[in-house]
């Protein structure tokens, strides 16, 4: 789960992180008002949507000159132009492809002078197990391109659990970032602060770009991107308040409520498989078969009709599947039960593209001849490879 960047502060300052002072506001009215209860005179109007590259996107509203969805304003009427400008209208980054997103709250922040930008990041680093830290010089809106052309500015250490965050890994960020004195000593304090955080959170990721160092010499978290471990959200009802649907797949979030794993994806083959890893290696086999996967669906070990219903409705929600390829493996679920909800969802959502059928494990007969005797033009496969291959002929043949 992601959360908009004012939450992202606000939750960090809670640990200590250096924050500049800064208001929400969902009107325009509300974003004069914001900017009012700063000492100015220069302001930071910023679009709130879960996605970066926010400076440099352009809206689909405005003309191609106009500016991005983080803008200066040195009076407040420059706060209410810009808060106009932006307030509903699509905003298009370089994260949130062609589609964009409607901003719907705005961030107003006091303005900082800054003197250097620089990039800090945690995250867990799956090779170790551990947390890391990313740390960077180079920080600001072209991290990406640092992160391609230039591998060597970016330096990454993690953490071992055993012993958690020690002075010397806040020397360690301090050098990383090229400071000394009482600006090194910030910078371990800064580190500190969002370990801490990373930990009581359960987060996934906090990502501070720019961390700012100032003309008064202090550092300054003027951006940051928190997202949290989803397993984990039920130890942290606070955190569950902070979640904004509006930003969230309309799909994704409908299986969610059915305890569904569900990744809209941009192929043609919408799947449904139970497993993770059976999941994707049938993304995978669809792709050596010259077609792409629509989804990543994974109904879990204890699917049942009203699951497997709601599976079918959310893949044919996507106007681009041409097809469905269930791949079932029953060991805690029998194969019978599945392939009655397979029926009664193809019956229910009046299924109208090809779908092929590969089951096996307990009860692996029995729900072979369920689909035989439905009525249904369900074909039957008898392993993977022979249900990719009879998905991807039926898709071409139907076309």
């Amino acid at each position: 789960m992601n959360i908009h960047e004012y939450q992202a502060k606000e939750l960090l300052a809670k640990y200590g992180a250096p924050i500049a002072q800064g208001f929400a506001a969902f009107t325009v009215d509300e974003a004069v008002e914001a900017a009012g209860k700063l000492p100015g005179p220069l302001y930071v109007v910023k679009s709130q949507i879960h996605a970066g590259g926010r400076g440099k996107g352009k809206f689909k509203e405005l003309s191609p000159e106009a500016k991005g969805g983080v803008r200066l304003a040195f009076n407040l009427d420059e706060v209410r132009a810009h808060a106009a400008d932006m307030l509903g209208n699509t905003l298009v980054t370089i994260q949130t492809g062609e589609a964009g997103k409607q901003v719907n709250r705005l961030y107003i922040t006091d303005g900082a002078d800054i003197a250097k930008e620089f990039y800090l990041a945690l995250l867990v680093d799956r090779a170790t197990g551990r947390v890391a830290f990313v740390v960077s010089t180079e920080g600001g809106m072209d991290i990406e391109e640092v992160a391609h052309s230039t591998p060597e500015k970016i330096h990454t250490f993690d953490v071992d659990p055993a012993t958690g965050f020690m002075p010397h890994h806040g020397r360690a960020v301090g050098g990383a970032l090229g400071l000394s004195g009482d600006q090194a000593k910030q910078a371990a304090k800064v580190a500190g602060a969002l370990y801490a955080a990373f930990l009581a959170t359960d987060a996934a990721q906090i990502e501070v770009n720019p961390l700012a160092l100032t003309e008064q010499g202090n550092l300054l978290v003027l951006d940051a991107k928190v997202g949290f471990d989803g397993n984990a959200l039920f130890r942290h009802p606070d955190l569950m308040e902070l979640r904004d649907e509006t930003e969230e797949d309309p799909a994704e979030l409908e299986a969610s409520k059915y305890d569904l794993a569900y990744i809209k994806l941009d192929g043609d083959i919408g799947c449904m498989v139970n497993g993770a890893g059976l999941a994707m290696a049938t993304m995978d086999i669809i792709k050596l078969n010259g077609m792409f996967p629509a989804n990543f669906l994974d109904v879990g070990g204890g699917a049942n009709k009203e699951k497997v219903t709601a599976a079918f409705k959310i893949i044919l929600k996507d106007p681009n599947v041409k097809g469905i390829l269930v791949n079932i493996f029953g060991g805690i679920m029998r194969c019978d039960i599945i392939a009655e909800g397979i029926v009664a969802a193809a019956k229910e959502v009046n299924l109208s593209v090809p779908l092929v059928v590969r089951l096996e494990g307990t009860n692996v007969e029995q729900g072979k001849e369920i689909l035989a005797n439905s009525g249904l033009a369900i074909v039957p496969a008898n392993d993977l490879g022979d249900a990719a291959q009879k998905i991807v002929a039926e898709v071409k043949k139907a076309a």
